[in-house]
């Protein structure tokens, strides 16, 4: 089930392979490496295990760049967290920061080496609309879209249009819940924030529970349309799981949770992939436990030919002639989990051969 070509998970399983490397296998993983957004985190992995001396010099310094852009990116994304917190001080509950944000506030392993495009934060729904106008009035505003987007957003999505301030080149998503109200399961983004866990050292701030965090990461991925940087996601979702399963109870409450919130199937994937590319350790009775929330037989396998090639680095050196099927079909699969046929069938009409045309007839990307 494995790809041979795919350099950059075939080193965070095993370090080591790089002792093997010739200057044109060094090329590759560079560039395979950069597709996915794994270039700090790798040179992070290198480090760690007393490898880094090894990368010729011609290669080096794509590393070390790639490390210094990560350093600076974390430094800012504090900095603006700080900002955001400022602005919405005056409402009535703690900033929970998301995802790869999260692991830099929490000072978690998951920060190493990662790169951002933003900072995803939760809020509750019902206090939405003073969010966003806390927000306006310290300098935010939404990034520009055209009025169907922008409907689209408020109506069906489970975040508002990203904002972007005046100054800052660091883009916020606003999240009010974990799946869209379209979609087939909605798991209760209140009870997430309930078992939010205060950062250290910065009063206001919190992430989500371990276990929920694993589990927003694993719907985050598997519900998303756009797979380009998938791997990067489940390199974040295998770091996860590797600090969190530290605590004796951790698998426990993970399964228990999944089970409580409707993500079984998420949680299966994200497990599968994990363990696929990163050599993930999972307990075997974890995999039992989650039988009943996997797809059944050719079901399973036609997912497997679908998320092997879709989350593998999106570099020529990594596709067969069946990837530009499977990255189609993870696309139309992500739809079909957050939206009914009813909404489904003309959003991807309007997106396909409306939104082009809407710029005074210049065409543009959908």
């Amino acid at each position: 089930m494995r790809a041979t070509s795919d350099l950059v998970s075939r080193i965070f399983r095993s370090p080591d392979a790089i002792r093997r490397f010739s200057i044109g296998d060094w090329d590759n993983l560079i560039r395979q490496a950069r597709q996915a957004g794994l270039l700090a985190r790798m040179h992070h992995v290198l480090q760690q295990n007393g490898l880094a001396a090894m990368i010729p010099s011609v290669a080096r310094w794509h590393f070390e760049a790639a490390a210094i852009l990560s350093d600076k990116q974390q430094i800012e994304v504090r900095w603006e967290v700080q900002q955001v917190r400022a602005a919405l001080a005056g409402l009535n509950f703690p900033l929970i920061v998301l995802k790869c944000a999260a692991d830099v506030m929490a000072d978690l392993p998951g920060a190493r080496g990662r790169l951002f495009n933003d900072i995803d934060i939760l809020v509750p729904r019902e206090q939405l609309d003073q969010v966003e106008s806390a927000l306006m009035l310290a300098g935010w505003h939404t990034v520009g879209l055209p009025d169907y987007d922008q409907r689209y957003y408020r109506r069906w999505t489970l975040d508002i249009p990203p904002m972007q301030h005046v100054r800052h080149a660091m883009v916020i998503d606003v999240h009010h819940a974990i799946l869209p109200e379209s979609a087939h399961y909605h798991p209760d983004s209140a009870k997430m924030r309930s078992r939010a866990v205060a950062v250290q050292g910065l009063p206001g701030v919190a992430v989500l529970a371990a276990e929920d965090r694993v589990l927003h990461a694993a719907t985050q991925l598997f519900y998303n349309s756009e797979l380009t940087h998938g791997l990067l996601d489940l390199s974040d979702i295998d770091l996860l799981l590797r600090e969190a399963s530290t605590v004796t109870s951790f698998w426990t409450k993970l399964l228990a949770r999944a089970e409580e919130m409707q993500l079984g199937r998420p949680l299966f994937y994200a497990l599968r992939y994990a363990r696929h590319f990163f050599d993930t350790p999972v307990p075997d009775e974890v995999d039992s436990s989650l039988v009943a929330a996997a797809p059944r037989g050719a079901i399973l396998n036609l997912m497997d030919s679908i998320f092997t090639c879709a989350l593998a680095p999106a570099h020529p050196g990594c596709e067969n002639t069946f990837t530009p099927l499977a990255r189609s079909a993870a696309y139309l699969h992500a739809h079909w989990l957050r939206r009914s046929p009813r909404l489904l069938v003309p959003h991807l009409f309007h997106k396909a051969f409306i939104s082009p045309y809407l710029d005074n007839g210049t065409p543009k990307a959908a």
